[in-house]
């Protein structure tokens, strides 16, 4: 176990991180920012984690759907994130280029967007249909090797928005189709992953809906983060304000 003792941490980042079972003791945290897979958090004493997940769902209604085993909700859920990336998408395209921008080291609007190609293809086609074919060329995904351009991927590409989003509304279809008809007993059921050595490796053994679950979760997560830069981006753009601006 790594000790921190009288450490100045002031400014640091830590990206990608499991600090399952960290301890900070008698520190000072002001303006911090906690942002990850948090649960069982204990801030002076008090068990946060379920006011924290209380405010989220009262925020974000369709956080409960997500949760559901129940496939007209799971329909639900789609169709809101759907829509919400659509009204999102459309945004991006009022400032032309500014899908290729970032801030704080984050994936730009185009990356995410094809990150969540990658999603569909790994997680939805791959887990939830057993398709072992290639995966589309544009997408993006985990950093590690073998996997980072493996299976199809084609890291040197810089698409458009325009076939991002072409991919993506071919993707959103598809996958509005399927929850059309699938049932409960098809979502209990073990998920037909292919044996082969392909992204992800850990999905064996998971049910349909857990491996549906990773779709809906990125795909409202990715667009909570793509939403969060794109207002840090057009803040930046407007400036500072001044004394007296409406």
């Amino acid at each position: 176990m790594t000790r921190y003792v009288d450490e100045d941490l002031r400014g640091a980042e830590f990206r990608e991180c499991d600090l399952s079972g960290a301890r900070l003791i008698g520190v000072v945290m002001q303006d911090a920012v906690i942002d990850g897979l948090v649960g069982n958090l204990v801030v002076n004493g008090v068990e946060v984690t379920e006011y924290v997940e209380a405010e989220l769902d009262r925020r974000h209604p369709v956080r409960v759907l997500l949760r559901s085993e129940d496939p007209a909700d799971l329909r639900e859920a789609a169709r809101q994130l759907h829509t919400a990336w659509a009204a999102t998408i459309e945004r991006i395209r009022r400032t032309p280029g500014i899908e290729r921008r970032g801030v704080n080291d984050e994936w730009t609007a185009g990356q995410t967007l094809r990150h969540l190609v990658f999603v569909h293809d790994s997680w939805f086609r791959r887990c939830c249909l057993g398709s072992a074919g290639l995966f589309t060329p544009m997408g993006i995904g985990p950093t590690v090797e073998p996997y980072r351009g493996a299976h199809g991927l084609d890291v040197s590409l810089d698409p458009d928005l325009d076939e991002i989003v072409s991919v993506r509304a071919a993707q959103v279809a598809e996958l509005e189709a399927w929850l059309g008809e699938v049932t409960a007993a098809q979502l209990a059921a073990p998920a037909p992953v292919p044996g082969d050595d392909v992204w992800p490796p850990y999905a064996r053994g998971r049910s349909v809906r857990r491996c549906l679950g990773t779709v809906l979760n990125e795909t409202f997560e990715h667009h909570g983060f793509c939403v969060r830069d794109l207002d840090l981006i057009e803040a930046q753009d407007a400036g500072p304000r001044e004394p007296g601006d409406a």
